[in-house]
């Protein structure tokens, strides 16, 4: 009896314990559940916050616009936003336009744009306040001029966000130096644009604001990750922006979209006070530099933004003025060209345009030299995809954490998050298949220590001197070669790394380089893209004709005479 009554005693205490623990886990699941419901409903705010705010501005401009047509009746927008950058000054300077109208003109235009691109994350209504003192400032070589700023660059009291929500809510305390020194100049920065989650894509959308669009096709990308500037400027909403770029990211979009960009040598323009998910990455920088409709407009911004007033506000920045002896020169060049730099093949739209190109130049007396950057697959996947990664994308990781992860970054983000082995051994089982794509994958596992870390910087400085050795011994003063495109497809931009190759080598070598357009994709084109296998006739080449058809082509030229006058001041 004793011994029946104590197992119903131990079978008892089991089933308590088992039902306590079910109980434990049940509770358990549901405390878990409830925090990430919590969570998720703080996202929903954060991100409902930021667009109530954004969409508060936008409402704000269109009053402000509103109000002016009433009392300016004649006030006509379409003759001020039709105006290039030089007739628009000299008719500011002169007071034939006052600058309230021309801001109102401009800020009506980048509605219309936003309205039909989604390109703008806010209206800088300061800019009306602004208009009060600038006449205070009409020597300024932009005087009365509105500016359009990525995303990511600092303005008092409002976020520069790139995209994560980590970044929300943390309005600048000031003004980054360079919009400080554009105010100083007389320009007047209305809006900021959109930016991709996180600023390392080429596509143009995060969870906060959603997808922007090409001006000229609304199924394609704007580009990245100065996107937003490169669809309002396309599109006519702002006569002249300003981006970063750290791997095309002004080139791309200036290029997907029509216009002209360029990126200075790091450091011409200073960085002092813009927002980064990547900062302390030292193997590949980033510049800051214009984006407008041509090439003129660029020179007047870089010889505004190269003042004293730069060099005060950011004594890091060498204290070189704009040569515009240089610039103005007409003095035939010596012009290196690579048509395929091997790694990604031109879709023919932009082979084409890149030989008409060089015709041109050669019928103008330019001589036109052979000229391929050495070992150029090595530099783009082992020095600079593997110097940005450098930590495993831990930095930018860290910035994504607890938030949605785009689409447009989606297919990166699940290489990033994967283990180190997990990366090391993919890289082996496609090298038979696919070594392109190998080599990129062990790339990105980044770099495994500090000694390794100051080895790759080492090996970047090296490849910089070999470059710069081709580049005396064929003396050539620029160089011509291909943009990537046309504009891309939604979704594909992170899933295709292999077309930056013809960016990100000038990013690595710390060179300058721009973009201009020169022709349009023809019929022909796109039938020849049909037959188009790459060079290495891979995954990533057959992707590039699903994501290259029907859309405006543009081709890049590094180092124009404007790069050059930068590349030989600063370089050599």
């Amino acid at each position: 009896m004793e011994r029946i009554n104590l197992q119903q005693l131990l079978s008892g205490i089991h089933t308590n314990w088992t039902s306590i623990f079910a109980a434990a886990s049940c509770g358990a699941g549901a405390f878990f559940l409830f925090v990430k419901w919590i969570n998720k409903q703080k996202i929903k705010k954060k991100i409902l916050n930021a667009r109530k705010r954004r969409d508060k501005s936008f409402q704000q401009a269109e009053q402000a616009v509103q109000q002016f047509k009433i009392t300016n009746p004649d006030f006509e927008k379409s003759s001020i936003v039709s105006l290039s950058l030089p007739d628009l000054i000299q008719k500011l300077k002169e007071g034939s336009l006052q600058p309230d109208a021309v801001l109102h003109a401009f800020m009506e235009k980048a509605l219309e744009v936003n309205n039909k691109l989604n390109c703008n994350t806010v209206m800088l209504m300061d800019s009306v306040d602004q208009l009060r003192d600038v006449n205070t400032y009409k020597k300024g070589l932009l005087y009365g001029v509105p500016i359009s700023i990525k995303d990511n660059l600092g303005y008092k009291g409002h976020d520069s966000s790139c995209g994560v929500l980590s970044k929300l809510d943390q309005p600048a305390v000031m003004d980054s130096v360079v919009v400080a020194v554009l105010k100083r100049q007389g320009a007047v920065p209305f809006v900021k644009t959109n930016v991709p989650q996180g600023l390392l894509n080429y596509d143009c959308s995060n969870p906060i604001y959603g997808q922007s669009r090409n001006p000229f096709n609304l199924q394609k990308t704007c580009g990245g990750s100065s996107g937003g500037e490169g669809a309002l400027i396309g599109g006519g909403g702002s006569i002249l922006g300003l981006g970063t770029d750290i791997g095309g990211s002004i080139r791309i979009p200036s290029a997907f979209c029509g216009i002209c960009g360029f990126k200075p040598t790091s450091n011409r323009i200073s960085l002092r006070g813009a927002s980064s998910c990547n900062k302390g990455q030292n193997a590949v920088f980033s510049s800051l530099g214009p984006m407008a409709r041509d090439v003129e407009s660029l020179a007047l911004c870089m010889r505004a933004l190269l003042c004293q007033d730069m060099f005060t506000l950011d004594p890091t920045v060498p204290p070189i003025p704009f040569n515009q002896e240089v610039y103005e020169c007409s003095e035939p060049l010596r012009i290196g060209y690579y048509e395929n730099d091997g790694n990604l093949l031109p879709s023919p739209s932009m082979a084409r345009a890149f030989r008409e190109t060089k015709d041109l130049l050669e019928r103008a007396g330019h001589t036109l030299v052979p000229f391929k950057p050495p070992r150029l697959f090595f530099a783009i996947t082992e020095l600079a995809f593997r110097g940005v990664m450098a930590d495993g994308a831990a930095t930018l990781l860290s910035h994504l954490e607890g938030g949605p992860i785009d689409p447009c970054l989606h297919p990166q983000v699940v290489l990033y998050r994967l283990p180190g082995f997990v990366k090391k051994i993919l890289s082996v089982f496609l090298k038979p298949f696919y070594p392109r794509m190998s080599v990129c994958m062990d790339a990105i596992c980044g770099v495994g220590s500090i000694p390794e870390l100051w080895k790759q910087h080492t090996k970047i400085e090296e490849y910089i001197h070999e470059v710069l050795a081709e580049w005396r011994r064929l003396n050539v003063d620029v160089v011509l070669c291909p943009m990537f495109g046309p504009a891309y497809n939604f979704s594909y931009c992170g899933k295709l790394s292999s077309a930056l190759s013809y960016t990100a080598l000038y990013n690595l070598l710390n060179f300058p380089a721009g973009v201009v357009p020169v022709s349009t994709v023809t019929e022909e084109d796109e039938a020849q893209l049909c037959q188009y296998k790459g060079n290495f006739v891979d995954v990533w080449d057959k992707l590039f004709v699903k994501v290259a058809t029907c859309s405006a082509l543009f081709l890049g030229v590094a180092h124009s005479p404007l790069m050059r006058q930068i590349l030989w001041e600063r370089l050599f």
